[in-house]
């Protein structure tokens, strides 16, 4: 009897979905990159293999191994195997660096950290090393091996509700959040996000997004809900990634606001030729998307669009429906499925209840802080439901910026720059960009008779300061006197995005 998506959404472990997968098609293709095709068996099988591998090397159930690897076919078939094992696995963004990753390594105490070797010119080793990090392994492109038949039996279905997976998220503190997941609760964003798009056998989807992020196995559990394969981007960036794109036929793309920026440019840089001619599909989350992009997706790409809400505590919790109006897709972020539950409280802040929601953080202060009497997670997000059940977003209630879907710590920037010399004081707000859905802004006072500030200036300082690459200001504003309220002198950021988030600001 074949079984349905549906079905096998049923599934209580990762591992249950990797098996039932295989079982019913193990030929067809899961994952592609260059010239290389992986099926559903041979994924099944390869994972195996390095669980075998891993577990020679003192992998066990439970066992806390953190991995910080780039989107390849290797680095999906090891987070397979850990599932295998029943390992707790802990995805570190490739383009971390010293600071969060060793406060992540000390945070889950992990006993073993995986990492690419030297990767686009950066030496993970060497600071695995610096971090005084145990279990040390390089797996770019080769992964442990040994013999399936040394494994213990796989994780029994009810571990399915035991946390196993550890993901970062940078919140309105300096230092990230642990945030705990089970598979079940990953299980159950990847069904959101796959009941939504409804792809069919003959799609061809893209992961151009970081592995590590919570995207990664939302993404995965699509495919082998649904039997059909994705295309893996180690470097995304366009026009390079047109090639690979065309010669394998993606048909549904996207990732976040930045990625439809990014296709949309390609077209209007060759108008009256399809980019990418098989692109029925861009979808994606993460980030604020105006509505003004969606209308030019759909008149000038000629596909559809649907963008969704999501955050790395519930990895999907509306999708928008390729088959709903223009109006709800345009501006709003799609409903919810059944079994997610949306509360709106009084003041319009989101609260969250569902088998999507993550279990809490690592820290049981922030687990206590982030959850309501009924169980509902308080999101920090504000927003409304319409009469159709669709949902609004209208701001947020959280001091974080999302750049190119990835959360980033205002304070932690702030932090770092209130140790410049030039610098008296700053707020660091998200100003509005169509490429990126938000970009960094420092907005900096200085002490009397400082020496003027640049941009180079403090990107440089941050640097040297070891912040990651990705969360440096793009833009730099130098003001008297920053706005303050009359009790707390607290600093009101709403006046700064007001004062320089609009285009005669930036000009």
């Amino acid at each position: 009897m074949t079984e349905t998506p549906q079905d096998l959404g049923a599934s209580r472990t990762l591992w249950e979905l990797v098996e039932r997968r295989a079982a019913l098609t193990p030929d067809r293709p899961v994952l592609l990159q260059d010239d290389r095709v992986l099926t559903f068996g041979q994924f099944r099988d390869r994972a195996e293999r390095c669980a075998a591998g891993l577990y020679a090397r003192g992998v066990r159930s439970g066992t806390v191994v953190a991995w910080q690897l780039p989107t390849r076919l290797e680095t999906a078939v090891l987070s397979a195997a850990l599932t295998r094992l029943g390992a707790v696995q802990s995805p570190v963004i490739p383009f971390h660096r010293d600071k969060e990753v060793g406060f992540a390594l000390r945070a889950c105490a992990a006993e073993h950290f995986v990492v690419p070797g030297t990767w686009r010119g950066f030496d993970h080793t060497a600071m695995a090393r610096r971090l005084g990090a145990r279990g040390v392994l390089e797996a770019y492109d080769t992964l442990p091996d040994g013999d399936p038949g040394t494994l213990p039996p796989p994780p029994a279905p009810g571990t399915g509700t035991d946390v196993r997976w550890i993901y970062w998220t940078s919140g309105t503190t300096s230092d990230p959040k642990g945030v705990l997941h089970t598979d079940r609760s990953l299980i159950a964003g990847g069904s959101c996000l796959a009941h939504a798009l409804r792809p069919r056998p003959d799609d061809v989807g893209s992961i151009a997004f970081p592995y590590a992020h919570i995207g990664g196995p939302d993404y995965l559990v699509m495919l082998l809900l649904y039997g059909f394969p994705a295309l893996m981007s180690e470097q995304f960036a366009l026009p390079g990634a047109l090639d690979a794109y065309r010669a394998h036929g993606v048909t549904i793309a996207g990732g976040s606001t930045a990625f439809y920026a990014m296709f949309l440019a390609e077209q209007r840089a060759r108008p009256g030729t399809p980019v990418l001619p098989s692109l029925r599909l861009l979808a994606g989350g993460g980030a604020p998307k105006p509505p003004e992009l969606y209308h030019a997706v759909r008149e000038e790409l000629g596909c559809q669009l649907t963008h969704g809400y999501g955050m790395t505590e519930v990895p999907m919790i509306t999708m928008g429906d390729p088959d709903d109006t223009p109006e709800n897709l345009a501006t709003t972020e799609g409903r919810p499925p059944a079994a997610m539950e949306i509360r709106i409280d009084a003041d319009g802040g989101i609260r969250l209840r569902g088998e999507a929601v993550c279990r809490g953080y690592l820290d049981p202060e922030q687990t206590a802080a982030a959850f309501d009497r009924d169980g509902f997670l308080i999101t920090g997000d504000l927003g409304r439901l319409t009469p159709t059940g669709h949902l609004v977003l209208t701001g947020r209630a959280k001091d974080v910026i999302i750049r190119k879907g990835e959360n980033i710590s205002a304070k932690e920037i702030e932090d770092l720059l209130h140790e410049h010399p030039a610098v008296g004081d700053v707020a660091v707000v998200g100003l509005p960009d169509p490429e990126r859905g938000e970009l960094v802004c420092a907005v900096v006072e200085q002490p009397a008779d400082a020496p003027p500030l640049t941009l180079a200036d403090v990107t440089g300082f941050l640097r040297a300061a070891g912040l990651s690459v990705h969360k440096l200001p793009e833009r730099l504003e130098v003001v008297a006197a920053l706005p303050r309220n009359d009790t707390l002198r607290k600093v009101l950021k709403y006046k700064l995005r007001e004062r320089f988030g609009t285009p005669a600001a930036a000009d």
